[in-house]
């Protein structure tokens, strides 16, 4: 049996790296907190990932999580003004710029499934810039948007779990549907369009349902969640019902499994103690109903609660060995680890 090479449809891990905050923790050292640097991205054999770059509050909202007798309830976060988003932006991408610097070949930005490749083979780990909520871009003329594809972005998911001027996210939310409020707005269908005219992958990710269908009516690239499970299995707002599932598939998209265990587990629990036989349920739910080419790994590492058996990328082998054991071969493992990611890839960017 071989080792395969692994590559993330989603982490978070830019916004703890001490390029960027001040108390943030080196990414080229070998770290307990949190779930990704470059030794562990090694340990675990992870060549690459979506790495994303996200604005946040000034001040987080505060008492916005509400217990009910079946679940839970998150608040809406507040819309966030494109200036303050955009200096976050800014600040985010210049730091990823600085590791890269500091790595000295060790890492490498990525726009380009050859560049993935090109990563793999010398052993250097493959970032892709993905910004998640386009708070950041001016909804008028949206020529941020070519500054940040300049700087390699190559991936962006419409919204967070927020509205803001392009369309509406889920709030976070158990049992509920993600059938939450309006689709896209005008800017939002703009900015489908102009995301597919310059080769930028749209992620689906933290999108409302009726969002969602606006983009696979829009859209002309492959539909593509970068973190996300099934609804079926799990019936939180985050997670995907079979019909946007096998919409995902129709178009030859990828959808990344989202390890984050209050998604994963069928009572939604946020407890680190989920079996990785939970985790294997959930994704041959998803082979089942999609096929294993749309299927990956969206890990959402630093951004969620792990399953304690697989804790951090050192721990994602493990998972790739309990898929063996649960009967998935070595071709379906390699499409799963990486193939279907460098397959999508391939269908969205463009070369300019």
């Amino acid at each position: 049996m071989e080792n395969l090479d692994i590559f993330d449809g989603h982490n978070d891990s830019i916004l703890f790296m001490s390029d960027y905050s001040a108390d943030g923790r080196d990414f080229l050292d070998r770290s307990e907190r949190g779930h990704l640097d470059l030794p562990r991205a090694r340990e675990g054999r992870m060549v690459g990932g979506l790495f994303a770059v996200s604005a946040h509050p000034e001040i987080e909202p505060k008492d916005d999580l509400t217990i009910t007798d079946e679940g839970y309830e998150v608040r809406y976060a507040d819309a966030l003004s494109p200036e303050h988003a955009r200096l976050q932006i800014d600040g985010q991408v210049s730091a990823v710029k600085a590791l890269i610097e500091r790595a000295q070949g060790q890492i490498r930005l990525t726009t380009s499934a050859d560049d993935i490749r090109a990563a793999i083979d010398v052993s250097a780990l493959a970032i892709v810039l993905h910004m998640e909520g386009a708070e950041a871009i001016d909804d008028l003329s949206m020529c941020y948007l070519d500054t940040l594809y300049d700087r390699g972005l190559r991936s962006l998911g419409l919204v967070w779990s927020r509205p803001n001027a392009f369309g509406y996210g889920v709030p976070f939310a158990y049992p509920r549907s993600p059938d939450t409020g309006p689709g896209l707005t005008d800017a939002g269908k703009r900015l489908v369009k102009r995301c597919n005219a310059l080769g930028i992958m749209i992620d689906v990710s933290h999108l409302n349902e009726r969002g969602f269908w606006d983009v696979a009516a829009l859209s002309v690239a492959p539909l593509v969640a970068t973190h996300a499970c099934a609804h079926t299995v799990c019936r939180s707002t985050r997670n995907l019902t079979d019909r946007q599932l096998d919409a995902i598939r129709d178009t030859d998209g990828v959808i990344g499994l989202n390890l984050a265990v209050n998604d994963v587990r069928p009572d939604a629990n946020l407890d680190d103690d989920t079996p990785l036989e939970v985790v294997i349920r959930h994704i041959e739910y998803l082979v089942r109903r999609v096929g294993i080419d749309s299927v990956a790994l969206g890990s959402d590492f630093d951004g969620a609660v792990m399953p304690r058996e697989i804790r951090d990328a050192s721990g994602l082998p493990r998972l790739i060995e309990a898929m063996r054991r649960a009967g998935f071969n070595e071709t379906d493992l390699r499409k799963f680890a990486l193939d279907n990611w460098l397959r999508v890839f391939g269908l969205t960017w463009k070369d300019r």
